[in-house]
């Protein structure tokens, strides 16, 4: 379908972000289904805290097992394709959930959930690198990121609603049937940019470049370094996600109805965070700073703010758990919004889906081994070791990442790249 004389580049990447928001919305509303209904599901499917870890690991391993996957199809096939494929295979993934009835059922059908939901954050970012310039980089990338936020804090009220008035597996199907119809309107409006914009929007990430083989990516420290810090702070915004309602339920008291009503909380304070400084270090490149050290400068000083979590435990009120979980979820998006964007301004375009896709299947990973941890110690020893741990996670990452990003050419015909 050719465009309308309006549609001009500039104005169809604002059309094409949209609805990237909205498949991140979605992408996390189907994830977040089975942490809202933690305890309607250990009920129904008679599990404890290890089995609800082994539930959410099923989902984690696959996610994390097809990202590194997900990344390089991305770079070889385009953004297009890959988001429609993934779109169409979670959403019926989710619908297939509702049907469940064993936990087997229920542990294959978010297994699925797990393959096809990696695709759609590489893609995400390789649209953000090649439509976007450097000064509008971050602001386009979190625009784009929050849609998972902003489906975080959907998916409490809403899953929350449908399981009160409709049973939990309204949950699965309603969520599931609204992205496959999400899948028909990105196969009319995405398209590859033109050749000329591509070139004139991505002077920073060097979409003209040579792109790294396969290989010598493997061999450069700045991927090991993005590697390493997702590998150690992930796992605090996994926590947020898939232990933090069940929680405000199991420990603070909070009824399903009351998580709909206050469980989003959190998850809004961390998109304003993330969306924040997201603005912020795009305008310190407007004011002439190097747009790497810009985002060093913004996930250093977030990190700063992480080990107010080890505070939780002291504090019984719901509430205090809620504040404190909205400066640690500010803390999770400013990384999670900021470091893909540290990813398209270290590494050339073409290879933008990789290295992001490797980062996070990395992140996912140090989520498992957490996950197991927490599982074991949430229903005996009690939840004050795992708080102080998440709170220092995110200032080892800050310090990994000053340490090792640098930005990455690829090397010249006859020389090794460098270490």
């Amino acid at each position: 379908m050719s465009a309308t004389p309006w549609l001009t580049p500039e104005r169809r990447r604002w059309f094409i972000l949209g609805v990237v928001f909205v498949v991140m919305v979605l992408n996390y509303v189907d994830r977040q289904i089975v942490s809202v209904l933690k305890p309607t599901l250990k009920q129904e499917f008679g599990l404890d805290d290890r089995g609800y870890a082994t539930l959410i690991n099923v989902f984690v391993f696959c996610y994390a097992c097809a990202y590194a996957p997900a990344g390089w199809l991305v770079d070889r096939f385009g953004a297009g394709r890959l988001m429609l494929c993934g779109v169409l295979a979670w959403s019926a993934a989710c619908v297939a959930g509702g049907f469940s009835r064993t936990f087997g059922q229920l542990a294959f059908f978010r297994g699925l959930l797990g393959v096809a939901e990696p695709t759609s954050f590489p893609a995400q970012l390789r649209v953000v690198t090649i439509w976007f310039p450097a000064s509008l980089r971050a602001t386009a990338n979190s625009f784009c990121a929050a849609g998972s936020t902003i489906g975080a804090i959907v998916a409490a009220p809403l899953i929350a609603w449908l399981a009160v008035s409709y049973g939990w597996r309204a949950a699965f199907f309603v969520p599931g049937l609204l992205g496959l119809g999400v899948a028909v309107v990105w196969w009319f409006v995405y398209r590859d940019p033109p050749t000329g914009f591509v070139a004139a929007s991505a002077e920073v990430a060097g979409a003209g470049q040579t792109a790294f083989t396969w290989p010598q990516l493997w061999r450069t420290r700045s991927l090991w370094g993005i590697l390493l810090s997702r590998f150690v702070s992930d796992p605090v915004w996994y926590f947020c996600l898939f232990w933090l309602p069940g929680y405000l339920q199991e420990r603070s008291g909070l009824t399903l109805a009351q998580i709909g009503m206050f469980g989003w909380i959190p998850f809004l304070f961390a998109d304003i965070g993330g969306v924040g400084s997201s603005m912020l270090s795009d305008r310190l490149v407007r004011r002439g700073i190097d747009p790497l050290r810009a985002r060093k400068l913004t996930l250093a000083g977030a990190a700063l703010l992480a080990p107010v979590c080890a505070l939780t435990p002291h504090f019984s009120h719901p509430a205090a758990t809620l504040a404190i979980f909205s400066v640690v979820g500010a803390v999770c998006l400013t990384w999670l919004f900021n470091i893909g964007v540290v990813v398209a301004d270290t590494f050339p375009a073409a290879n933008v889906g990789s290295v992001w896709g490797i980062a996070g299947a990395f992140g996912a990973s140090g989520a498992i081994l957490f996950n197991i941890y927490v599982g074991r110690l949430m229903g005996s020893f009690g939840s004050a070791q795992i708080f102080t741990v998440l709170a220092g996670l995110h200032l080892i990452a800050a310090v990994i990442l000053a340490t090792t990003v640098r930005r990455e050419q690829p090397p010249v015909i006859g020389k090794s790249p460098a270490l």
